[in-house]
């Protein structure tokens, strides 16, 4: 009778540690600029320049706010191991953004413009709780709806600055965007900086020439030939 041929016992490989490039490590190394940092708060887990004992410095030219913020979203939330991938995004947060905006959006068309600046602050609110490692691209469009909608209130209770600051937000966090330059417009046509308020009107009208935005350029050149 044959006997059954013994197999060799499995035995575990050790892993091989990748090579180093010595060009990139090179780069890496010429790169590379000691930060002397101090940690505190809950766990030790916050980040502060060592000599101000601050979060952001000026003089270190440090800023640790977005490393907190990130450890501050893992202490809260325990069971959260890593981040995980940027296409999972929270589909709650998101719809809680829509609705708190829209709800500002139904108080505005009824002309309760200070009522739906507070609904657009709490919209605010919600999307900057968005982590950082979801889609930038909906964040962007996110907040950048909602501050562009704070700033027609605002406008509206005759607060021109304000709407100034919140239309220039949007531009800043999403540029391609036409309505944030016509805010940007609007503010400035309150505020009666008219050559200003063309300029913006025009740069808007770079990113769709189609846009509506076109009768807003001729009524502040309107104006401004009226000044």
């Amino acid at each position: 009778m044959a006997q059954p041929v013994q197999g060799q016992p499995n035995v575990q490989r050790p892993m091989l540690a990748p090579q180093t490039d010595p060009v990139m490590q090179a780069r890496i190394e010429a790169d590379f600029k000691p930060v002397y940092l101090a940690v505190g708060g809950p766990g030790h887990a916050f980040a502060f320049c060592q000599p101000h004992k601050v979060e952001k410095c000026d003089m270190c030219k440090l800023d640790f706010t977005a490393l907190n913020r990130i450890s501050k979203i893992f202490i809260t939330n325990p069971n959260l191991r890593c981040p995980p991938p940027p296409t999972v995004l929270q589909q709650k947060l998101s719809q809680a953004v829509t609705n708190t905006k829209e709800e500002g959006n139904t108080l505005y068309k009824h002309n309760k413009h200070r009522e739906a600046l507070a609904k657009y602050n709490m919209a605010a609110n919600i999307a900057v709780q968005r982590p950082p490692w979801e889609s930038s691209a909906l964040f962007r469009e996110e907040l950048s709806t909602v501050i562009s909608n704070r700033s027609a209130a605002l406008f509206e209770l005759g607060d021109y600055l304000g709407a100034l600051v919140d239309a220039e937000t949007v531009v800043s966090i999403r540029r391609n965007w036409p309505k944030g330059h016509f805010r940007k417009a609007k503010a400035l046509v309150g505020l009666r900086r008219l050559p200003e308020a063309e300029q913006s009107v025009s740069l808007g009208l770079q990113f769709e020439p189609n846009n509506t935005l076109q009768g807003g350029a001729s009524k502040t050149h309107a104006n401004t030939e009226g000044e």
